[in-house]
């Protein structure tokens, strides 16, 4: 048992690191924060398809770079708490739905957690100016680039090597 607690907290927090470094990469090339976000990391959101741990490395990874990006305390809550609601949503669609379909699904969730709280965040936190609708579009393109595009790509990658690479048997 203590073994596959210690594997949920690696895969946790190996999928947390490799969050912030793709944050941090595209923060660097503008395009991490902001009406047009397009974070690489996001595309991460899909892995509680293929495990649990997934979720909190999502989280943590997700605060953790809303803080080195520099964002507003704010942001860093409730951006966060997207990218939570997103992986939970995700998570719960692997073990309601046929494989072949919550492979499809996997990236909606975050899709709508996204584009429900960050325009709200864009506009009262930043006070960008622009409405509500124009936020939600941008944000919303910027999450269907990072999460379903790259995410397919992600989920087509890793499928393969998923059940080994994602194991909680210490002996696979």
């Amino acid at each position: 048992m203590r073994n596959k607690n210690v594997l949920f907290i690696t895969h946790a927090a190996a999928i947390g690191a490799i969050y912030v470094v793709l944050t941090l990469l595209a923060n660097a090339m503008g395009l991490a924060n902001y009406a047009v976000q397009i974070r690489f990391s996001e595309a991460l959101t899909v892995l509680p398809l293929f495990t649990p741990a997934a979720i909190p490395g999502l989280f943590v990874g997700c605060v953790l770079s809303n803080i080195l990006t520099g964002c507003l305390m704010p942001d860093v809550i409730f951006g966060s708490i997207a990218t939570l609601i997103g992986a939970i949503g995700t998570y719960i669609i692997s073990r309601k739905a046929k494989r072949n379909i919550a492979r499809w699904l996997a990236p909606i969730p975050p899709i709508i957690a996204n584009m429900l709280i960050v325009p709200q965040i864009l506009i009262r936190v930043y006070h960008l100016s622009g409405t509500l609708l124009f936020f939600t579009t941008t944000v919303g393109l910027g999450e269907v680039i990072s999460c379903f595009i790259l995410g397919e790509l992600l989920i087509y990658a890793l499928s393969p090597i998923a059940s080994k690479l994602f194991s909680m048997d210490q002996n696979s």
